[in-house]
């Protein structure tokens, strides 16, 4: 059973990084295609970035350019690096497969204000 932690988040500035992690109970990565999400009050769940097995990354516009997404298979851990970041990037932000998905893990929250 595939499941997700992530932590990283907090309150920065725009303009500001942060770097998110999702520790992955099992070793997905060698099996599976892993992606980054994040969801705001009212609004739909939405991709934000992923990376195939083989390391493949792609971004939706709004973060392509500031984001970097990664994978250390030895601390089973997927991240997200966020630079310059803008008060739209504030959200919850949840890892998981990129397909197939699976039950969602607690989630960390990311908020970027003045």
């Amino acid at each position: 059973q595939v499941q997700f932690v992530e932590s990283g988040g907090g309150l920065v500035q725009p303009g500001g990084s942060l770097r998110l992690s999702c520790v992955v109970t099992r070793n997905a990565f060698a099996f599976y295609d892993m992606a980054w999400y994040r969801q705001t009050p009212g609004k739909q769940r939405e991709l934000v970035a992923s990376i195939t097995k083989s390391g493949t990354t792609n971004y939706t516009d709004p973060v392509q350019g500031r984001f970097s997404i990664s994978t250390d298979r030895a601390k089973t851990t997927a991240y997200l690096e966020m630079n310059d970041l803008k008060a739209e990037d504030t959200a919850v932000y949840y890892c998981n497969l990129l397909r197939d998905l699976r039950a969602w893990g607690p989630g960390t929250l990311v908020a970027v204000v003045s």
